[in-house]
């Protein structure tokens, strides 16, 4: 393998809480708005967390037809609707490509628990005969990358990246490297999500993972910040078109930035907390920099894992300290989780494009809601309000239960 090949950004998809699209959603962003609310979905009143970013306005039936999308997982309805932007967004005519080297990698940290929720409900009410014949092929986790396959007819390796909230942006890893090893020209990589449900947000009460802040849900995510008390559970998805740099420029594709490298490690310590030292969160910095060839002076932007928990800012804002030593004073850092929430799998592929739209448009996202910094947590954080300026590198962190670090490193493109 070599990483003399530069692999491109050529589209992207989103669907947010902030939005539903690329456009709305990266307005939002940058204006520092919302998307934390009381529950709609279902009645939240019996549960300690009643807040979480939910996607209002939603129609995916109109997108995809009404038998297609009855068929599928909301969380795989957000990935076919965040995959037709994105192929639109890169200008690419599927019929002009050749589709066996088109590849899908959509990661899930979750997959379909709505619908398997569900049906446990039939099955206890009603019995087993009364179970949909969609069921399993609904929950599994490998199928919004499997059916955004069949819609687009693509024929290049597709499958599903399992490693909780680092679920996507290993997707976008895995592709970038599937096109440098020459097995794919294209590859549609990113996250989806949609785990806002009774079980969802019941099973990370159970571990005192969310914030409780129930009054106040548009200050219930605030990362790096002493009074934060939890994430907020957020839905959607997050897609990225990557492209060998050659067939980018020979189709006449409009370049967003360059994916120039990415890092995987493990902790190896605890199933929900992170390293105290930062240790594995650093080295997967560290190799998304050797990687690229990129010296840590270099690097300008971080838009941080942050998920608003005591335990993950602190040792996040230490492992920064730790791969880039004294030029961490010097970063520009964020957690885009503040208006969002915590979209889980979804969110390495969300944060990825932020970090891509970054450097394309020249702006740093705000980390909203933070108005008490921590003493544990005191690099620049870019509180409340978006910044102007030029961005040459920028790196998107995902850290997720089970030890999983991953970073991915973006530089603006360069011919």
């Amino acid at each position: 393998m070599t990483n003399k090949i530069k692999i491109v950004v050529t589209g992207i998809g989103l669907i947010t809480p902030l939005g539903l699209d690329r456009e709305s959603t990266w307005k939002s962003i940058t204006l520092g708005k919302n998307g934390i609310r009381k529950i709609k979905s279902f009645d939240p009143e019996p549960y300690q967390t009643q807040i979480a970013a939910e996607i209002d306005g939603f129609n995916p039936e109109e997108i995809l037809g009404r038998k297609f999308a009855r068929r599928l997982d909301r969380f795989a309805q957000f990935a076919c609707v965040a995959a037709k932007e994105a192929i639109k967004d890169s200008g690419l005519f599927l019929e002009s490509l050749n589709l066996d080297r088109f590849s899908v990698l959509i990661g899930s940290g979750i997959g379909g628990i709505s619908t398997l929720s569900n049906q446990i409900s039939i099955l206890d009410e009603k019995g087993p005969s009364r179970i949909s014949p969609f069921l399993v092929p609904m929950m599994l986790s490998d199928m919004a990358s499997g059916q955004v396959s069949m819609m687009l007819g693509t024929k290049g390796p597709n499958f599903a990246t399992v490693s909780a909230c680092a679920s996507g942006a290993d997707s976008i890893g895995m592709g970038l490297n599937m096109i440098r090893r020459g097995e794919a020209d294209i590859v549609l990589a990113g996250g989806t999500e949609a785990a806002v449900c009774p079980i969802g947000i019941a099973g990370f009460n159970a571990c005192h993972a969310l914030s409780t802040n129930n009054e106040q849900p548009e200050m219930a995510s605030r990362p790096f910040d002493a009074k934060r008390d939890g994430f907020v559970l957020g839905e959607g998805a997050g897609l990225l078109i990557l492209e060998e740099e050659g067939h980018a420029i020979k189709r006449g594709a409009t370049i967003i930035c360059e994916l120039a490298g990415y890092g995987a490690t493990s902790d190896a310590y605890h199933v929900t907390q992170p390293h105290p030292e930062g240790e594995g969160a650093a080295r997967a910095m560290v190799l998304a920099m050797n990687d690229a060839k990129i010296k840590r002076e270099e690097v300008a932007y971080i838009n941080a894992h942050g998920t608003s928990t005591s335990l993950n800012d602190k040792y996040e804002t230490i492992a920064i300290k730790r791969a880039f030593k004294d030029h961490s004073k010097k970063l520009k850092i964020s957690s885009t989780k503040s208006m969002t929430g915590h979209l889980l799998g979804a969110a390495g592929g969300i944060e990825a494009a932020f970090t891509a739209l970054a450097i394309n448009e020249m702006v740093v996202p705000p980390t909203i809601n933070l108005l008490n910094p921590d003493p544990d947590c005191d690099l620049d954080y870019v509180p409340n309000h978006a910044l102007k300026g030029n961005i040459s590198v920028a790196m998107s962190n995902s850290l997720g239960f089970g030890g999983h670090n991953s970073s991915l490193l973006f530089r603006d493109y360069e011919k």
